[in-house]
């Protein structure tokens, strides 16, 4: 039996918790259950609110991911993967309090652009992660110019898309992700990446005009892992 396992530290929130957990499973070469990555899931919603955080508004939710990340260590796991964007923020000190590897969802992001010819990427994310940048130090890292909504469409769109989406109202979340990545477009963004786990939720809801430039963040990280597990000596076929 397969020893190295994977933990999930979700919750935030618990649909894009299950599209990640989904997404792994689709990016796993696999020909039976055994095949499959280990996964330990801390899905616990009530992590206190990240982008909040970030802006000096709300509790910080440090504790309580350390707190999940414990537990996923305690339970056997040797690597974290976090289904959300916004937490990585708290990236350094979860690794170095938490003792255990996490793989970044924003490199995983940016391994998509090796190869291509895109030069110009609009982010579409929460106040927060924007606010954070490790998005956009990442970008400048690999030579790519960063679009980012205007105020308005962060306000008007990608915010409210956010906030449908953990209400479980996708048709609706559809309707305000889909026109905040054509404004990017039309600003002159070559490829947009879907940088909350909530806004890949949304955009795929129904086929549109915009899916086929969109980068979806958490299926990079759900191939991320999968790398990380075929790495270690599992081989699946």
């Amino acid at each position: 039996m397969h020893t190295k396992r994977l933990g999930v530290l979700g919750g935030m929130g618990p649909l894009a918790t299950v599209d990640f957990l989904q997404k792994l499973i689709e990016e796993t070469p696999a020909t039976r259950d055994q095949d499959h990555i280990p996964v330990i899931v801390y899905s616990v919603p009530q992590i206190p609110d990240r982008p909040a955080a970030i802006v000096g508004q709300g509790e910080s939710p440090l504790p309580h991911m350390l707190e999940g990340i414990r537990t996923l260590k305690n339970a056997g796991a040797q690597a974290v993967a976090i289904a959300c964007n916004t937490a990585h923020y708290w990236y350094d000190e979860l690794v170095q309090q938490g003792g255990l590897p996490i793989l970044h969802i924003a490199d995983a992001a940016c391994k998509s652009f090796a190869g291509t010819a895109v030069k110009r990427v609009g982010l579409i994310a929460t106040e927060g992660t924007v606010a954070a940048r490790f998005y956009q130090s990442r970008f400048a890292a690999h030579q790519l110019d960063c679009l980012l909504s205007s105020t308005h469409d962060q306000e008007t769109l990608v915010l409210p898309a956010i906030e449908c989406v953990k209400r479980n109202e996708l048709a609706q979340a559809h309707a305000l992700a889909t026109p905040a990545a054509r404004h990017l477009l039309d600003q002159g963004a070559q490829a947009i990446v879907l940088g909350c786990t909530e806004i890949p939720l949304a955009i795929d809801y129904q086929a549109s005009d915009v899916t086929v430039h969109c980068i979806d963040a958490t299926r990079a990280l759900a191939r991320a892992c999968v790398a990380w597990w075929r790495s270690n000596g599992h081989e699946t076929p």
